[in-house]
């Protein structure tokens, strides 16, 4: 079968697309012909030996995809024929891959394959944040960091599907304002200096209840100075680089509350819960959530993926298609 695999760790350019062995059926695990393959920031990171997980090459990279059950356990309940998704496993840059069982979930019927893999991490981590972490209630007020990118597309569209009275998108990049309003958000700010003093314009001086923030860096501060009373300011990653510093008197004197987001940490220590989630989520997609269309590169074209990713020319989801 055909495969993207990692062959020395430059970044996206390391990646050779290559013939390499099928992979073999199992009795523990779920084979899945690849329709779509997610492309998302730790796969470059790992093409650059810069990810937590540090393997040495060559391999397969890519931990979402979504297809079609090729062999699947008799007690597993997936049937073959059957449109899944799956995360959480390497080799999903390929036109096949074998994922365990408690790492497959049902595609929704209303979403093609390429639309269910924009799902996996970025929107199953933003329910899973807004719903559980942050126990968002209707009328809540969300600000969104990082909004045009695919964590930031999810929480500014699970945030409106969750009835909030207000969606604050805050954006660095140049030309990315109409995308992230067109999701709808009530209100698009640029990365620049002030825009906190924005924000606390717009809310009429009284703050936000939920910020959501796959950012860290610089704007951390900023960040929790403009929660109200009562509010969480949701750690989802560091995309700046930086890992801030919490002053904790800070959150003390203002009742505010910093709360950390790792979905995958939580279904390891959860056993279940991925299932809980998804199924809250579906609910949400049945009633009319739906990503924007992805960006679809051919497989074969995945280190120009990466690199569209690295020069930060992504808006929402990249997605590789077989």
């Amino acid at each position: 079968m055909k495969a993207c695999v990692v062959q020395e760790l430059s970044g996206p350019s390391g990646i050779v697309y290559s013939d390499i062995d099928d992979v073999a059926e199992d009795d523990d695990k779920v084979i899945i012909d690849v329709r779509a393959a997610g492309v998302c920031f730790p796969d470059l990171l790992m093409t650059k030996g810069e990810y937590q997980l540090k393997l040495p090459p060559p391999f397969v990279p890519g931990m979402e995809t979504s297809g079609v059950v090729l062999s699947a356990p008799e007690d597993s309940g997936f049937q073959v024929g059957e449109r899944v998704s799956a995360f959480g496993v390497l080799g999903c840059y390929a036109e096949r891959v074998a994922v365990p069982v408690g790492n497959v979930l049902r595609s929704p019927a209303e979403l093609d394959d390429a639309q269910a893999v924009s799902l996996l991490v970025n929107y199953n981590t933003m329910y899973f944040a807004l719903a559980r972490r942050a126990a968002m209630h209707p009328g809540d007020s969300v600000l969104v960091l990082g909004a045009a990118g695919g964590v930031g597309t999810a929480a500014i569209q699970i945030a409106r599907a969750m009835n909030a009275s207000q969606v604050i998108a805050v954006v660095h990049r140049a030309g990315a304002s109409d995308y992230v309003a067109s999701l709808g958000a009530d209100v698009v700010l640029p990365l620049t200096d002030g825009w906190a003093e924005r924000v606390r314009e717009y809310t009429h001086g009284r703050g936000v209840d939920i910020v959501v923030d796959p950012v860290g860096g610089p704007t951390f501060d900023d960040a929790i100075r403009v929660l109200a009373i009562d509010g969480k300011l949701l750690v989802i990653g560091f995309a700046a680089g930086g890992i801030p510093t919490v002053q904790v008197n800070r959150l003390l004197l203002r009742n505010v509350s910093v709360v950390g987001v790792a979905w995958g940490e939580y279904l390891n220590k959860v056993p279940g819960s991925a299932a809980l989630f998804a199924s809250g989520l579906s609910q949400l997609v049945f009633m009319g959530l739906k990503p924007p269309p992805p960006q679809r590169y051919p497989l074969s074209e995945a280190p120009e993926a990466l690199q569209c990713l690295a020069d930060g020319g992504v808006l929402g989801k990249l997605v590789l298609e077989p």
